[in-house]
């Protein structure tokens, strides 16, 4: 299954552009006339606990925006249920314009997952802008999984099914999808085993706790190029920038099997639109930084230019693709 979050904005990339220009010009005169955002720390709440792929863009992007506004960007993370609880609690911030939120893909998989969330992403949160975009990649324990390519992992599976497991962020997260995905395309059986976190999965995964993982490239990068773990593919069509030895699912032997994680940012219902539109223009202002270009392409990263309302339409469409991943795939919570 091909997914590119990208392709559905190339056509109007011009407009896209223009938003983020609205967006620059609405902040100035806000910022002017106001002189009153930001005059204390702003807090970005992220869902999962430190190490995982979320926090690998929030740690670089806060510490930019903390540049520009002059004031403090405070990641505050609250994990736990595949990242539902902190949305949660993001939901119910202060629409004051000193809290943001920072999910994820995993976040229009947990509709379809958890029947009774107490937050709805659509109209509880206003759509600030997409972060970043990154392939799932396909990674195991060396020691654990002696395998030099995909093709030997599908081997050891096939002879041994339900022996091997893989580690996600939780139910429902894209790690948990993205695994299932992989074994209804290969018809294989693989163990999953949830975690509070893509931290502490892939803390278990280098520790030889779990076999394996279907990881964001974000947070398994660092851990790639150290060689504690290794990478068989990446999900996607093409090599992930920064990566260029690790081949794609296609030329592994996979070639249906294409996913990707994003990552975008929210602000509470109800924060004021002024505000909405000057952290769009810090956002523009930082991702065209050295800074934060060369951090992005050592994750693996591709830099978005999706804001506004056509970055809640990608989301909708997001929310829906995935309810028909669920259905199709027959993932449960474990």
């Amino acid at each position: 299954m091909q997914y590119d979050p990208l392709a559905s904005s190339r056509s109007r990339r011009w407009c896209l552009r223009a938003g983020a220009a609205g967006a620059a010009a609405l902040a100035l005169p806000f910022a002017r006339a106001q002189g009153a955002w930001p005059t204390k720390p702003v807090t970005l709440v992220v869902p999962f606990p430190s190490g995982g792929g979320t926090d690998a863009f929030a740690r670089p992007l806060t510490a930019m925006l903390s540049r520009q506004i002059g004031k403090q960007v405070i990641v505050d993370n609250r994990g736990g249920a595949g990242g539902t609880v902190g949305a949660t609690i993001a939901s119910k911030a202060p629409a004051d314009g000193y809290t943001f939120f920072m999910g994820a893909v995993h976040h229009t998989i947990a509709p379809a997952m958890y029947p009774k969330l107490d937050y709805n992403l659509e109209t509880d949160f206003i759509p600030v802008g997409l972060i970043a975009s990154v392939p799932q990649v396909i990674v195991v324990n060396p020691t654990r999984v002696p395998v030099s390519d995909l093709k030997g992992l599908l081997e050891m599976v096939r002879k041994n099914p339900g022996r091997l497991n893989y580690g996600s962020a939780g139910n429902g997260t894209s790690h948990h999808l993205a695994g299932e995905l992989f074994k209804l395309q290969t018809k294989t059986f693989i163990t999953h085993i949830p975690y509070r976190g893509a931290g502490p999965a892939l803390q278990d995964l280098i520790g030889g706790q779990v076999d394996m993982m279907f990881d964001g490239l974000g947070s398994s990068a660092n851990h790639i190029k150290s060689g504690r773990i290794k990478a068989l593919a990446v999900a996607s069509g093409k090599r992930a920038p920064g990566f260029a030895d690790v081949p794609t699912s296609a030329e592994a032997g996979v070639p249906a099997y294409q996913v990707s994680t994003w990552y975008g940012m929210w602000a509470p219902k109800g924060t004021p639109k002024e505000i909405v539109a000057q952290m769009q223009a810090e956002m523009t202002k930082a991702f065209t930084t050295p800074e934060l270009q060369g951090a992005w392409t050592s994750l693996g990263a591709e830099t978005p230019n999706l804001y506004g309302d056509a970055f809640g339409k990608f989301v909708t469409s997001e929310v829906r693709r995935w309810a028909e991943v669920v259905k199709s795939s027959g993932a449960k919570l474990d």
